[in-house]
């Protein structure tokens, strides 16, 4: 890849494109002659990882490598006064790429001492205008590739030189950027690519497709549009590239739902079971047009509940005990829940929004009534049953609820469902709420496991404990009373310490 700057500017905008194309061992090569702009680019994109456009970046010159805690750490390197290449092993570069990204400047005083699979940039040209030439593997390659086109929708979108700042990733690929623009309101742009299926495992089938996972940024497009259309919270969706997957979407705000010591907010809480309760009350069709093409919101059926629950014997049993699950403890397992799911079928249904709970929900406090709440992460959405997300907000897996509160949670939602809707079956849903409540539960601690496990994401394990408390406490219900038996039996009767 050559990449033509004209400018001092044009050379920032490229930094923050590579700064989010970045990950843990991405070791930048920075070649080319003095004044070619290697240190200018090196500031640019330190500045933009610290999302400090005024930090002091000091030339690694004479100390050699300059160190940078940042969300991405990065060190930054200058090899120009080094004696030999041994003397880049006593500057600590394999233990700062095995959690961060390097910058290396002078890098031909050492090549042989540097990772086989470095990425170069090279540097030409003098003053302000300057060329660069890109070399790298195959994934970082796609990685910045990524990123420029990103740009390029901005661009279209009319936020060419807006600065772009990471804002959060999350599980899947998708991730999110804050859009800065002079004069304007911040925006955030949505990167979510497309999901190529994976191998099949079942019925001709891979996972996504069997637990109705969303492919691309249509399903999220379709709802958005919907639960705007019924007075509630999602962004107004700015730009959309659907083909490539990048959506311009309005920033609802940074306050969550949760105190400055991570405890959920009783007034905030309720006002999001307020939300469901009102959603719950109406009628979903089928079908919802995205411009000229239509999604079908698809059926959260005993299929895709199965699938998850499955993730449990899969990942998270056999970390607790170090072995498979042997195939008759699972069959046991798997007729449980089937049972379980059975007993859903004249459950009431609704739109499950599938994430519902802190991470996604955005406290708006200068509104009224339910747009106090913005809701951000919906585009897996299903028609199921609605106690799903009841439970996903009363048992929210990044945050301990206590239980007192989530039963102020459920009677609070119950009564407002009682006073739209005095047939309302309480007993019904709160034995829907136990079985999917249980559901979800088994589903996320084997994800969390396999985020671990497979993706390299640790992060998540942190979480186990609080995600067996709410298992546990689910299946007190007597409708669970053989999945307690099950996992008495399978040895998990007291959290992970």
């Amino acid at each position: 890849m050559r990449v033509e700057l004209t400018g001092l500017d044009e050379t920032r905008l490229f930094a923050e494109d590579v700064a989010l194309a970045l990950k843990p061992g991405d070791c930048l090569c920075l070649s080319g002659d003095l004044g070619a702009g290697k240190s200018t680019f090196a500031r640019a994109l330190i500045r933009a990882v610290a999302d400090d456009p005024e930090l002091e970046v000091p030339s690694p010159t004479f100390t050699l490598v300059q160190s940078y805690r940042f969300r991405l750490p990065i060190a930054h390197l200058d090899l120009y006064r080094i004696g030999s290449p041994e003397e880049v092993d006593e500057l600590g570069l394999d233990d700062a790429l095995s959690e961060g990204a390097a910058l290396i400047e002078w890098p031909e005083r050492a090549l042989e001492a540097l990772p086989e699979d470095r990425i170069t940039f090279g540097f030409e040209g003098l003053g302000d205008s300057r060329a660069v030439t890109v070399t790298a593997p195959s994934g970082f390659a796609a990685r910045l590739a990524r990123s420029r086109a990103a740009r390029q929708f901005l661009a279209d979108a009319g936020y060419g030189s807006a600065a772009r700042r990471h804002l959060q990733g999350d599980a899947s690929a998708r991730s999110y950027e804050t859009i800065r623009s002079e004069g304007r309101e911040p925006v955030i742009l949505m990167n979510s690519p497309r999901q190529p299926d994976g191998p099949p495992i079942r019925d001709g089938l891979p996972y996504s497709q069997i637990a109705h996972l969303a492919e691309d940024v249509v399903p999220f497009i379709a709802i958005d549009h919907w639960l705007r259309a019924q007075g509630l919270s999602a962004p107004e969706i700015f730009a959309a590239d659907a083909a490539q997957g990048f959506l311009l979407i309005e920033n609802l705000g940074s306050e969550g739902v949760v105190d400055a010591d991570g405890h959920p907010v009783p007034e905030r809480y309720g006002l999001a079971i307020d939300c469901l309760a009102d959603l719950h009350g109406k009628s979903l069709p089928p079908v919802l047009a995205v411009g000229e093409s239509r999604h079908r919101v698809p059926a959260y059926d005993p299929c895709a509940m199965q699938i998850e629950v499955e993730l449990l014997t899969d990942w998270y049993l056999p970390h607790r005990r170090g072995a498979a699950v042997p195939d008759a403890e699972r069959a046991a397992y798997f007729t449980i829940w089937q049972d379980l799911f059975a007993r859903l079928q004249g459950a009431e249904q609704a739109l499950v929004l599938r994430d519902y709970h802190s991470p996604n929900l955005i406290w708006r406090g200068d509104r009224e009534g339910l747009d106090r709440l913005g809701i951000i992460d919906f585009q897996d959405a299903m028609i199921g049953p609605s106690a799903y997300d009841v439970a996903s907000l009363c048992q929210d897996a990044r945050v301990t609820v206590p239980e007192a509160l989530a039963d102020q949670l459920l009677a609070r939602y119950i009564a407002a469902r009682r006073a739209a809707d005095p047939g309302f079956d309480a007993d019904s849903f709160r034995e829907a709420y136990a079985i999917m409540a249980a559901q979800r539960a088994a589903k996320i601690l084997g994800i969390f496991v396999r985020l671990n496990k497979r993706d390299g994401k640790p992060g998540y394990m942190r979480h186990l404990p609080r995600i067996e408390a709410y298992i546990a406490a689910s299946l007190a219900h007597p409708v669970l009373q053989p999945l307690r038996f099950w996992f008495t039996q399978a040895g998990i009767g007291e959290p992970e310490s």
